[in-house]
Order: C-alpha cells, then structure tokens, then sequence
C-alpha cells in the first residue's frame, strides 16, 4: 500500500476523533457554557447535519482543483473549526466551530476514497479504501477514550486543541505524500450530478442509510442499555466503547480485503448477519459477557460493509464518482441521524431499552433486501450501472478513479 494512504488515515484519525469525542464531553461542556445536556447535544445534531450538507457541497466547489489540493483544503476547514470550538467564548461559537469542522468530513472521505482507490491496482481499490478508514476506526479505540480522558482531566478545549493539532498533521501528510492528481478532464458537474439518475448508485446510497443505521439504532442508546439493563457500572461504558471500535476495525479491514475479491456475497453475510445479531442483543442485552461480545460482533459488521459500499458507488457511478462518494459519506451520517431518531421514538413509547435493538435489525434487514434488489436488476440489465455517469453527449469516457 503506497505511503499516501498514510496521510489520509492520519486524517481520518482526526476526524473520527472529533466527531465521536464531544459524546463523552457533553457534560464537561454544558457546565462550561451554563447550558442543559440536550442543549448541549446540538453539537452532536449539528455536527452530523454539516457532514450531510456539507459533503455535496464542499465536492461541488471542488470540482474545479485538483483533489490534492481540495483534500489540503479541507484539512484547514477542519482546522479551522476545531480550534474555533476550542477558544469559543459562548455555546453558539462552539456549535459554528462544530459546523465547520464538519464540512470537511464528507468531503474528505468522499474524495479521499477516490484518491485512495486511484494509488493502487484495480483489484486492491477496496483495500486501500479501509486502509484509510482504518483511521476514522483507530480513533474509536484510540482518539475518543484518551480525547475524553484529557478532556476531563485537563478540560474539553485541550482536547479539540489536540485534534487540530492531528488536522496539521494530516494536512502537512497530504501536502508532502499524496501526489498531484490534474483535475479530471471531460468531466463536469453535470456529469458529476448524472451519476445520481444510475439506479444502482441510489440503492447503494440507500443500502448505506439503512445498514449502518441499524448499527447507531443500537449504539446511540447503548450507556443507558447497559447500565439499566446490562448491570455495568457507568465507567465501564468508556471500555464498552473501545470494545465497540475494536469491532469497528476488524470489521473494516476484513471488509476491504474480501471486497475486492466477492463484493455483493460480502454484502449478503454481513447485513445478514448484522440484522440477526441486533435481533438477538435483545435478549443478549441482559448477561454482561454476552452483551459485551455482541458489541464487538455490531462494531465488527456494521464496519464490513462500509468498504463494499464505497467500492459499489465508486464502481457504479464510474467516470464521475467524487460526488457520488461524498454524498454516500453523507448518507451514513444521515442513517446515523434516522436511526437515532426511530430508537429515541420507541424508547419514548415505552418499549424499553432494547427496544432500538429491534429497530436496528429491522433497518439492516432492509438493507439486506435492497441488495438483492441490486443485484437482480444488475443481472437483467448488465453493464448498464457504469455508463449514465458519462451520459451526456459531450462527456469523456474516463476510468472509475482515474484523473
């Protein structure tokens, strides 16, 4: 794997990191601010809401640089917003900060995906894509435990400090290893936009909303389910966590090496079988151990599929798949925002806390289905997917990738 892949993980370190950190600080900055907990929680809404605006956004500007200097620019929005939250003087300051920052975050995976899968030989595309996740997985083991940690030892601004400080890392790490990529040629935003009208994008954009929302129906509720159901105690939630994220990264890596050799059967077992293990952490949910393997076995399959879906709109959008890459990152924030909603939904109508459970598998499964759907309609109309991208007369045949 080339060392540029490198300096995008280390950027997806950050980011990770800082969209998953604020979860353990909220208390720290609602005290700080003089605000309430759900008040507080904006940042977490806001957040997610900037990565689905965001994400198209920040491509279409894009469009006319190259991706390696589109990527340095989101390194310094993502700078910019972190160090903006971090000397903020009122709550309303921090939230733009949060906003800010996450501009850059569906963008950056978005093209960083491209870049990535553009470094390699084809049959190695969806392993060089974990390879870059791998950071964003990395900072739930690593980032969020020790970001809360000093955020409640020395105060939550050292810790976004601290995460503008890996953004300079990532930006200098892009700067001085990712190689200078032209600007694709015969390629416009039309035909960027065009890649949307391609059925098998859709699905797969729909596949993401759907099956890594069953994943965050579970975890967004998963402290009370655990300390209300479960038994744990409310400092072994951080520990659950880091078992989470350690799922999250066999997951991704598994996920990238068999995509590239049998994508959608790939697909089949993990949403598969991440429907079933949501189904069962229903009862799971009531045994510490077993509720603790099941969170490893969530983290670990909700991650799979993240690889095989970016391949899959990479592949399908071929010719025009910056924004279509972008705009899936965004549809995972978007499932995440759906997924939290419905859970927050049944919890309120008195099912309990393990009530998202049920609501999560019912998602996965869902997704399962849509990707027999794809697959049904690829074998009847084959070929078909790569070529609406570059429909438009005047387009430019170009590789899924290729500059």
């Amino acid at each position: 794997m080339p060392l540029a892949l490198l300096a995008l993980a280390i950027g997806a370190f950050g980011i990770g990191t800082t969209e998953f950190v604020i979860m353990g600080l909220l208390p720290e900055v609602a005290a700080d601010f003089g605000v309430s907990i759900p008040t507080a929680g904006f940042l977490v809404t806001g957040y997610a809401l900037g990565v689905v605006i965001g994400a198209p956004l920040m491509t279409v500007l894009g469009t006319k640089v190259s991706r390696k200097r589109m990527l340095m620019v989101l390194m310094g929005l993502f700078i910019v917003g972190n160090v903006l939250s971090a000397v903020a003087p009122v709550f309303g300051v921090m939230l733009a900060g949060r906003v800010v920052a996450s501009l850059a975050h569906g963008a950056f995976f978005g093209i960083g995906s491209v870049v990535a899968a553009d470094l390699v030989a084809p049959q190695k595309k969806a392993g060089a894509i974990a390879m870059m996740f791998t950071g964003l997985t990395v900072a739930n083991v690593v980032g969020v435990p020790l970001g809360t940690f000093v955020g409640q030892s020395a105060g939550w601004r050292a810790t976004f400090l601290i995460v503008a400080g890996l953004g300079v890392l990532g930006l200098l790490g892009v700067a001085k290893l990712v190689p200078e990529q032209p600007r694709p040629e015969g390629v416009r935003l039309r035909h960027e936009i065009a890649a949307f009208r391609n059925v098998q994008v859709l699905l797969a954009m729909a596949m993401t909303v759907l099956g890594f929302g069953g994943v965050f129906a579970a975890i967004t509720y998963i402290t009370p389910m655990m300390t209300e159901v479960t038994g744990f105690a409310d400092s072994s939630v951080t520990w659950l966590l880091v078992l989470f994220g350690l799922g999250m990264v066999g997951g991704n890596l598994i996920g990238g090496k068999f995509a590239d050799r049998a994508l959608m059967p790939l697909l089949y077992v993990s949403l598969g079988a991440l429907s079933l293990v949501l189904a069962l952490f229903t009862l799971t949910a009531h045994n510490t151990v077993t509720a603790a393997i099941t969170i490893v076995l969530i983290g670990a399959l909700g991650f799979a599929t993240v690889p095989p879906l970016q391949k899959r709109v990479l592949d399908q959008a071929a010719g025009a798949p910056t924004l279509a890459s972008a705009v899936n990152i965004g549809a995972f924030n978007l499932g995440n925002a759906l997924a939290a909603w419905l859970g927050g939904m049944v919890i309120a109508a008195g099912f309990g806390y393990t009530a998202p459970n049920w609501v999560g598998a019912a998602l996965a499964a869902s997704a399962l289905a849509l990707a027999v759907l794809a697959q049904i309609l690829e074998r009847r109309s084959p070929g078909t997917g790569q070529v609406v991208a570059a429909s438009a007369p005047e387009a430019v045949a170009v590789p899924a990738g290729r500059p």
